[in-house]
């Protein structure tokens, strides 16, 4: 029986990637983005047979449920793996960042996440072995400066996932995340400017290396799963190193 994944964002960059890798396994794709035109552009590569696309807005919880359901219509109402890729970034002192800006952050990263998890639930739970793939961020490891609010709602994603892990393992449900630092999307170059960060720390990713992150936790799920060699070598070291430490080394990073 043909496997499926729903995948939010997959208009662009690491969600279209996500697509094409899931795609190219033989895998049945459910793409959700509010962009129409880059949703039928990317059905019109992989198939209409491989890819079922849905115009959706994650933060309108009807826009929501219906494409859940609908796309449920098209596998037996079940999926076998979720990614929670939508998400928008904000760069800059926070104080100069327009409050409704934060607010969109906080509101498609954090409420949009748990209107995907909330609609997607009983498909979930009616497919043995499913796996849910949430957008964590390596600043989910310590709030991040010039990334305020973008990293507050990593944390929130990263508390979700942990949460959900241990109550939807009862419905044999596993929740994990990935954690990848800079990835090379319009997303990120639209603010790359906006931190000394960006350069200190580089941009070295690219979408299909996030891809095939997404790929290996359907397969072989991790609860957080942090992504290049640089972060999987500082991850277990901002999880036990004194906070000082870790808000000396961002303080430096930032100043570049």
């Amino acid at each position: 029986m043909t496997k499926s994944i729903f995948i939010t964002g997959a208009g662009a960059g690491i969600g279209r990637e996500t697509a094409r890798l899931f795609a190219s396994k033989g895998w049945f794709v459910g793409a959700g983005d509010l962009d129409q035109p880059a949703l039928n552009d990317l059905q019109a590569e992989l198939g209409e047979s491989v890819c079922s696309i849905h115009v959706m807005d994650v933060t309108d919880e009807k826009d929501v449920i219906g494409a859940l359901s609908k796309f449920a219509d098209c596998t037996g109402g079940t999926i076998d793996a979720l990614h929670n890729n939508a998400g928008i970034l904000r760069v800059g002192r926070f104080e100069c960042i327009d409050i409704a800006d934060h607010r969109a952050v906080i509101e498609i990263n954090v409420i949009g996440l748990m209107n995907v998890l909330q609609a997607a639930f009983p498909y979930l739970k009616a497919t043995p072995g499913s796996v849910v793939v949430n957008m964590s961020s390596a600043s989910a490891a310590y709030g991040t400066p010039d990334f305020a609010s973008y990293s507050a709602s990593k944390h929130a994603v990263r508390a979700l996932t942990e949460a959900l892990d241990i109550e939807w393992e009862a419905h044999g449900i596993r929740v994990c995340d990935i954690m990848p630092p800079f990835v090379k999307t319009g997303m990120v170059e639209a603010n790359a400017g906006a931190s000394q960060l960006f350069s200190s720390l580089g941009i070295n990713l690219k979408p299909e290396d996030v891809a095939r992150e997404v790929w290996e936790q359907v397969r072989s799920p991790r609860l957080h799963r942090p992504v290049s060699a640089q972060f999987k070598a500082l991850w277990p070291v901002a999880r036990s190193a004194p906070a000082s430490v870790t808000r000396a080394v961002l303080k430096k990073l930032r100043q570049g």
